[in-house]
């Protein structure tokens, strides 16, 4: 297994010349820091993650989490170490709220350190990724008592946050939850107004206890007396491990513990576990029965952030894969001295699965930035007022949540996979450590709604956004891009085919646009293929604008990123013809055996 090195000139590439960085510091909502800052602030975050997060990550997939016999959970010793200075560098605060010790940086700074850290331990990258979430929910509905006694320490990352919405019975059906809350006098008397107490079992729930933070505040879905069945019965409540003293200190253990942890495919560093809260004391977050609006504000940024997984774990890798191909001697190349064996790096077919990795990679890390820039941009327009481009920003970023979370785990799972094969038998031991990644990153497009529900949204929700004036908006983009490409010497072929993808995607708008009135069964049949399709287009349309730009550099890095445009546009891209069979299909061959016959 290789070091990992930050890609930070790849960062910085993509952030000012795909996501346009200057664009989001020269609004009022960010003028307090420039670009230049935010560079020099992911350098030392690079650093950082290379030296002392990287070398854990061997640590989590051997060692892993371990349930003890009283329900305590032993992370490996060097994640203490690693997670102390993490807390130390404040870098998990940067784009949080000021109010509560956060810099107030633009959510596309935050993408760059969680890139960097995924990469290098994606198992401990989520206890800060599920922090996140619960700081987001209860930053955007708790009462302003619950965001001055959790927040500031759940910014540093001193205590960490949970999600606690799957129950045995009850997966992506969140309606299904029968977890209990009810209001309890004699605690609210001892533990603060409107406590209740919670009852009812989670499963799968990532980081809900370990021996990394003080205290873990879960956020719990459940619900109250009389409460009318399926989302809409559905409360929000916060569940701190330790109760808190008036003056804030912790108190007393509160009654939810680890039953077990699962044995998972990967991520064993990740404790993912089954929650059993008895008579819990718990505190609405939000009104009641606005569980799921709270469960969404938490799940949007998590999706963008999953999505991020699957190119965090292709970069590294991908790293690992080139540096094996370097150094691995097999064979002749041709023209290669007879008697002599040449790197496999030297052969085509090693060479079409690496620049199938680092082109992918260019285009994922294009659409992940992007999709954060767009949310900043829709924050800004927000701070200043301006309704028509906040709405227009935050459609551009809620049409681009189900492309990256679902194209980009997809992908990383394809990536990581290559990567394996590139290494050959080496590849499938586990003494190499990539087969680690391909473990790591099959969990991804699992996260956060499956990539079959990241593509229902796509389909049901956003689709019909504007009456797909969103789509239409986003593909004019992306044939203006093909059209500054033709400027762009040996990029020709690129431009033609982003022109022919653009034109398939369109196609393929109008198909759904159009079923969707009449045959919503053969809508979510091809959901999945449009999503791909979609996705690929719109990868290929800011994979352009940055080969514009790389263009005009005129130096090796430039070029380099020109090349890697032109094998995405000219040997990726042209997939999207062949996916538009599918998504023009109907339902009928779907259910055309019926559930005996498919046996």
């Amino acid at each position: 297994m290789s070091d990992y090195t930050p890609p930070l000139d790849d960062i910085r590439f993509v952030m000012d010349h795909v996501a346009d960085l200057d664009t989001i510091t020269r609004t009022d909502r960010f003028a307090h820091v420039d670009a230049d800052t935010i560079h020099e602030v992911l350098a030392e975050v690079g650093r950082f993650m290379a030296e002392v997060v990287a070398p854990t990550n061997r640590d989590g997939d051997t060692i892993g989490s371990q349930r003890r016999p009283d329900g305590s959970v032993a992370t490996p010793e060097s994640f203490h170490d690693a997670y102390a200075k993490w807390v130390e560098s404040g870098f998990g605060a940067m784009p949080f709220d000021p109010d509560y010790g956060g810099a107030g940086f633009p959510w596309i700074s935050a993408i760059g350190v969680q890139e960097m850290l995924t990469s290098a331990n994606m198992a401990l990258s989520l206890c800060p990724l599920l922090t996140q979430g619960a700081i987001d929910a209860i930053h955007a509905h708790g009462s302003d008592e619950q965001k001055a006694t959790y927040l500031p320490k759940m910014l540093t990352g001193e205590w960490a946050g949970t999600m606690n919405l799957t129950e045995p019975q009850a997966g992506s059906d969140v309606g299904a939850v029968t977890t209990k809350a009810e209001p309890d006098p004699e605690a609210s008397a001892r533990w603060g107004d409107g406590a209740h107490r919670i009852t009812g079992q989670k499963i799968y729930i990532t980081w809900g206890e370990q021996d990394l933070t003080d205290n873990i505040v879960h956020l719990v879905l459940a619900r109250t007396p009389g409460s009318p069945p399926g989302t809409k019965g559905i409360s929000m409540f916060v569940v701190p491990k330790f109760l808190l003293e008036t003056d804030g200190s912790l108190g007393e253990r509160n009654s939810v513990e680890c039953v077990s942890i699962e044995h998972k495919l990967g991520i064993h560093g990740s404790p993912t576990c089954v929650m059993a809260y008895e008579d819990a004391i718990g505190w609405l977050v939000g009104g009641e029965h606005e569980g799921m609006r709270n469960m969404f504000t938490m799940m949007n940024n998590a999706r963008l952030s999953v999505g991020l997984e699957g190119l965090s774990i292709s970069e590294r890798a991908y790293q690992d894969a080139l540096q094996y191909s370097q150094e691995r001697l097999q064979g002749r190349a041709i023209g290669a001295p007879a008697g002599t064996s040449s790197p496999i790096i030297e052969h085509p077919d090693v060479r079409r699965m690496l620049m199938t990795q680092r082109s992918w990679i260019d285009a994922m890390r294009a659409l992940v930035y992007t999709n954060a820039a767009a949310l900043d941009r829709a924050d800004a327009a927000k701070a200043a007022g301006d309704a028509d481009q906040a709405r227009f920003w935050q459609e551009r970023a809620d049409l681009l949540i189900p492309l990256t979370k679902g194209l980009c785990t997809d992908v990383g799972n394809e990536m990581t996979s290559l990567a394996v094969q590139i290494h050959g038998g080496m590849g499938y031991v586990e003494e190499t450590g990539v087969a680690q990644h391909y473990r790591d990153a099959r969990i991804a497009a699992i996260y956060e709604g499956t990539n079959g529900i990241q593509a229902a949204d796509l389909v049901g929700r956003k689709l019909g956004m504007r009456g797909g004036g969103v789509v239409t908006d986003l593909l004019d983009e992306c044939e203006r891009n093909a059209a500054a490409t033709d400027q762009v010497d040996g990029m020709g072929a690129f431009g033609d085919r982003l022109r022919e993808a653009v034109a398939t995607a369109r196609t393929a708008t109008a198909h759904l646009v159009e079923v969707g009135q009449s045959d919503p069964t053969s809508l979510l049949g091809s959901s999945s293929p449009y999503l791909r399709l979609l996705g690929t287009t719109v990868c290929a349309g800011l994979v352009a604008k940055g080969a514009v730009a790389a263009a005009e550099r005129g130096d090796d890095f430039g070029r380099a990123k020109v090349v890697s445009a032109k094998f995405f546009g000219e040997q990726i891209l042209p997939t999207v013809q062949g996916l538009l069979p599918a998504v023009q299909a109907t339902a009928d061959d779907l259910y055309a055996l019926d559930a005996a016959q498919l046996g």
